[in-house]
């Protein structure tokens, strides 16, 4: 099964595939795993940053705001060069640059219903990282 993973990621996971919690099975899993994050916020970013940093090989950000400069001092993933970007461009931009062996979508608008019930069977976990009950 080691196959999967070519000696790059060995390298850059090693400590993580020591665990016997995840060894080269739960890579595995990881890498092939899709996690949907709602919201891009102070929540959303540090989430998708760990995520993105252990592996999951597949992420998809959802997130209708723009960066504001307010923004920027709890929601880490930002800089001020992505002031008026849309939130899950510049997060997928920042996340790709992160960790090159993933791939990272953007959904830049809010969350709907309708959207969030074709994401639930194209995503193994949905994150609820948004700061209002509409979504």
């Amino acid at each position: 099964m080691t196959d999967t993973l070519d000696d790059a990621a060995l390298l850059r996971y090693a400590r993580q595939i020591l665990l016997p919690e995840i060894d080269i099975a739960g890579q595995q899993a990881l890498a092939a795993s899709r996690v949907l994050i709602i919201g891009m916020g102070g929540l959303g970013c540090p989430a998708a940053q760990y995520l993105a940093a252990a592996g999951v090989g597949n992420l998809t950000v959802c997130d209708g705001d723009q960066v504001e400069l307010s923004n920027l001092q709890r929601q880490i993933l930002y800089s001020e060069a992505d002031l008026g970007r849309p939130k899950a461009r510049a997060a997928r931009d920042r996340l790709r640059a992160m960790n090159q062996q993933i791939r990272v979508g953007a959904w830049t608008e809010s969350a709907q219903p309708e959207s969030l019930a074709a994401a639930l069977d194209t995503h193994d976990l949905v994150l609820d990282c948004t700061d209002n009950f509409s979504s």
